[in-house]
């Protein structure tokens, strides 16, 4: 694979493609600032009082001196303020990088395993790493990605965009970024997944949001989108009986609207219908029952695979 039609960085740290990633280097710098100011005061300090303080006979003794209230407060309590404020900054920085916006422009499933990557469309088109195909994405736009892994855990890290997140097998995991300017940029496998781990790179290509559009919907389409399969699963599994997808209210909840909606269950917890709580749902449905309704609905773990089980989130995030 060729890399050199990479942006490259331009300084020590790799380039800011996102505006995210201006906030994450700014805390970086902080850090760094704030850490050295701290061991220049630290050090410098220890070495004054090692050169003022020294005994110059062997009889010379040091004079009494008790503990001071106000300077013990003032070396506790101010870098007690400069830790919260850094975690605060931290935090808030975190938030934006795993809270994707409402807007949306493209939504791509990525699955990992030893050592490749495979990127999936909702129009069902997929694409491969070990094809040293790259993941077409629109510049301007955010896009949200869906990861889950086939065998060990996986991390997707885009360095240009200050944002990483795991694959793990058995789950899924989101991340999301909006590169500013269209290029093309790397992507690495930064958890050790085995001996070609090094070689598990990818690329996205970042392109202009009209450019995106015209070659999505000129692409080729695989024989069903993602939708389209769960869909057909959800009438072969006779899901229907039970959840409606109009709204009304029969054996279960209905699909409607489903996804993204708070849900209330039997034992007074709550949580938001994502991804993760679908899947859960799907395949061991009574580890959240709905409140007000009977815990009918049957297992279906292992009776469907990983791909059954994306299909029909897929589907049901269909249902508006």
């Amino acid at each position: 694979m060729s890399w050199s039609s990479l942006i490259p960085a331009t300084s020590f740290m790799p380039i800011q493609a996102t505006e995210i990633a201006k906030e994450v280097d700014l805390l970086y710098a902080f850090l760094i600032i704030a850490s050295l100011v701290s061991f220049v005061i630290l050090i410098g300090g220890m070495t004054w009082f090692l050169i003022k303080f020294k005994r110059t006979s062997l009889d010379q003794k040091s004079a009494y001196i008790t503990h001071n209230n106000f300077a013990e407060f003032l070396w506790s309590f101010i870098p007690l303020i400069i830790m919260m404020g850094i975690f605060y900054w931290g935090m808030v920085i975190f938030e934006k990088l795993r809270t994707p916006p409402e807007d949306i422009a493209a939504e791509i499933h990525v699955t990992a395993e030893q050592w490749a990557w495979t990127y999936r469309y909702a129009n069902g088109k997929e694409f491969y790493s070990s094809a040293n195909d790259p993941m077409i994405v629109p510049a301007g736009k955010a896009t949200k990605l869906i990861l889950t892994s086939k065998d060990v855990i996986h991390s997707f890290y885009v360095p240009a965009f200050r944002t990483k997140q795991d694959a793990v097998p058995g789950k899924l995991t989101q991340l999301w970024f909006e590169p500013k300017q269209p290029g093309e940029y790397i992507v690495f496998c930064t958890e050790y997944c085995g001996t070609k781990h090094s070689g598990m790179m990818i690329k996205i290509k970042a392109v202009p949001s009209e450019e995106y559009a015209a070659w999505y919907h000129a692409e080729k389409k695989g024989e069903d989108s993602p939708a389209d399969l769960g869909k057909t699963l959800f009438a072969q599994k006779a899901c229907a009986s039970c959840h409606s997808v109009d709204g009304s209210r029969i054996v279960g909840p209905t699909m409607k609207g489903l996804f993204g909606s708070g849900r209330k269950f039997a034992d007074g917890s709550q949580s938001k219908a994502d991804e993760n709580y679908l899947r859960e749902s799907i395949l061991v449905s009574s580890a959240k029952i709905v409140e007000g309704y009977p815990p009918a609905m049957p297992v279906f773990q292992g009776q469907l695979s990983d791909e059954d089980v994306a299909n029909l989130i897929e589907y049901i995030k269909s249902i508006k």
